[in-house]
């Protein structure tokens, strides 16, 4: 499972004109379900994310979680993570995981957050859909639970 999580300020996801899901502050995390990915996937984003310490402290160190700021998550599951552009000039993504699996497993991460007391908001799986953000610092960072970067 590979995920891009963006320290925000404040971020929401619409599909047809419609808000699907809006947060302040927190993280925006995109997800890329993969092939194979399980239960140990989620529970190892799901242990990442909400422990990220990435907020700053009275001292403007990044040493706080999203529990300790009171902030909240935005999911959008992205299956072009998975893609590979390292031949050619059209992304494969046979990496990725079939949508139907991709769709349990993100919800999985989903609950998984939900249960660590954290509050989420997601986009529409397998829709298009738009997404807003304003990137807090910035502070982007790139998880992977086969921890290939």
């Amino acid at each position: 499972m590979r995920c891009v999580i963006q320290r925000v300020s404040r971020a929401c996801v619409t599909v047809g004109g419609e808000l699907a899901g809006s947060i302040g502050a927190g993280f925006m995390v995109l997800v890329g379900v993969q092939n194979g990915d399980g239960e140990a996937d989620a529970a190892y984003c799901a242990s990442k994310i909400s422990g990220l310490r990435v907020f700053e402290d009275a001292g403007d160190k990044m040493n706080l979680s999203l529990a300790d700021v009171g902030g909240r998550v935005l999911l959008v599951s992205q299956f072009t993570l998975l893609g590979d552009a390292r031949h050619g000039r059209r992304p494969s993504f046979s990496d990725a995981a079939r949508p139907e699996e991709a769709e349990a497993l993100f919800l999985r991460l989903k609950a998984l957050l939900e249960q660590a007391g954290l509050s989420v908001e997601t986009g529409r799986f397998r829709t298009h859909m738009e997404v807003e953000l304003v990137n807090d610092g910035p502070v982007t960072i790139l998880l992977d639970s086969r921890k290939g970067f």
